[in-house]
């Protein structure tokens, strides 16, 4: 188990009950636009996004939901690792033969499942742009009640882009003391650009006043 698994390592902890308020923070956005698919991405990397999306994934599957995640960073994946599954196969794979079975990989968490990423190809935007990508998305939906879908930072790269505007909704993660202001601002006219529908902000990394839980950690 990753020690990036707040949500499992410390279930009680002010991190963990964070996640907990984006989830229905999420479901109160979707009440008139239901999402079924939603990207998460950063502006810039190391921002938090992939352990962001983790957390958010095992959060949503503790409550009964079907959780597929979506690996769709194919230059820098990481929940292969964060969940220990094996990425010989993933999307990458099923990109280049579209009939294959969908390697879904089986985690720790009930009801939550990984497609990782598959080996790294040459040319990931031609890839995601693809109608292939609307199939598999199509097929991945249709065996989860929520797919989180995990993309490289908008900024860097067009994939994400490209990929928002797939999804139901797009959810930027930037990071406390990190994260510059004009490059949120960038990412977000990207965003725009391709008209995505983006859901909202997740602020990542930021300190905590772990008093404020105290007394309800201990009598809850």
């Amino acid at each position: 188990m990753s020690i990036d698994l707040i949500t499992l390592t410390d279930v009680r902890s002010p991190q963990a009950e964070a996640y907990r308020s984006l989830r229905t923070n999420l479901e109160f956005s979707s009440l008139d636009h239901p999402l079924h698919t939603i990207l998460l991405t950063s502006a810039s990397p190391n921002e938090g996004k992939s352990i962001t999306l983790a957390n958010l994934g095992v959060i949503e599957a503790q409550t009964g939901r079907k959780v597929i995640l979506m690996d769709c960073d194919l230059r820098r994946p990481r929940l292969h690792d964060i969940f220990d599954v094996n990425n010989s196969l993933g999307v990458s794979s099923v990109l280049l033969e579209p009939d294959a079975a969908l390697p879904l990989q089986p985690t720790n968490v009930g009801n939550l499942e990984v497609l990782p990423s598959g080996p790294l190809p040459p040319n990931p935007a031609d890839l995601l742009a693809s109608q292939r990508m609307d199939q598999i998305l199509a097929r991945v939906r249709e065996q989860a009640d929520l797919v989180l879908v995990d993309a490289p930072p908008v900024i860097v790269a067009t994939d994400a882009a490209l990929l928002a505007a797939k999804v139901d909704g797009v959810v930027l993660v930037v990071s406390a003391g990190q994260t510059k202001r004009e490059n949120a601002e960038r990412a977000k006219d990207l965003l725009a650009k391709v008209n995505a529908r983006l859901v909202g902000a997740v602020l990542h990394n930021a300190a905590v006043d772990t008093s404020l839980y105290a007394d309800y950690g201990q009598n809850g």
